[in-house]
């Protein structure tokens, strides 16, 4: 009966703070992370060479990494890396792997929200990309398609850019990145602005023109991260975009 005791107020259970990576330890880990995807990608290249009986220098290195399927296995294996590392930061803060990346289903309703808006998107750059007389895809993402396509390794090309790329890079940027930057001083706004800035930067093999155009598809991605509470989400929609541009080139291309 103490809690009819008006001296006694009854006890009001308060939920933990969520254990989560601030501004600097998430800025620490993001390069641990994507020091991880990077080793993972060379480590494969690194073991073709040794498979093939090449000597292990840079230039054999070179020389494996732009056959197309070397690079599809590459890409893919910069997936398991990056979980790895990820799982990592999350297990140390002791926080569930699940609701850290917020790895939660959108409702069809966002989905088709994200996705009309990713069209419109791509849509007001392919249209400036004619105006300005510009290729709507990089010359050399286009040529390395094609040869794919040609030499048999399309189907892997397909899935390394359509779902272990979106994977990975959504975990890391959208995921990792977004969870720790948003509860810190940055809150979303600057978490969703700097999250797209270095996913922006992971893309530097591409001219000014289209690292603008990845910076504002990240700007989008990362508020329909916010919106839906869903990385679940953007890993579709990325993959939408990029399965799209990979189908278009390699099989409906001139």
């Amino acid at each position: 009966m103490d809690s009819l005791n008006p001296d006694l107020p009854p006890l009001v259970e308060t939920s933990a703070a969520p254990r989560v990576w601030k501004f600097w330890g998430t800025a620490l880990w993001g390069i641990v992370i994507f020091a991880a995807m990077f080793v993972g990608q060379i480590g494969a290249i690194v073991f073709l060479v040794w498979h093939h009986g090449a000597p292990m220098s840079l230039a054999s290195m070179q020389d494996v990494g732009r056959e197309p399927a070397a690079l599809a296995l590459s890409v893919t294996m910069g997936l398991p890396a990056t979980l790895a590392a990820v799982w990592l930061a999350i297990r140390i803060k002791k926080a569930a792997f699940v609701d850290y990346l917020a790895l939660y289903w959108p409702s069809w309703k966002q989905l088709l929200f994200g996705a009309v808006g990713l069209i419109l998107l791509v849509l007001a750059w392919e249209t400036m990309s004619r105006m300005l007389g510009r290729e709507a895809t990089p010359g050399f993402m286009t040529d390395l398609l094609k040869s794919g396509r040609d030499k048999g390794a399309a189907l892997m090309l397909l899935f390394a850019f359509s779902v272990a790329a979106p994977m990975s890079e959504e975990v890391l940027a959208r995921g990792f990145l977004f969870r720790g930057w948003s509860a810190s001083f940055l809150r979303v706004p600057g978490a969703i602005l700097l999250s797209s800035l270095v996913w922006t930067v992971v893309h530097l093999q591409y001219d000014f023109y289209f690292l603008a155009e990845v910076f504002t598809i990240g700007l989008w991605f990362g508020y329909m991260r916010h919106r839906a509470n869903s990385l679940w989400l953007t890993i579709l929609l990325h993959a939408l975009n990029n399965m799209t541009a990979v189908v278009l080139t390699m099989w409906l291309g001139d």
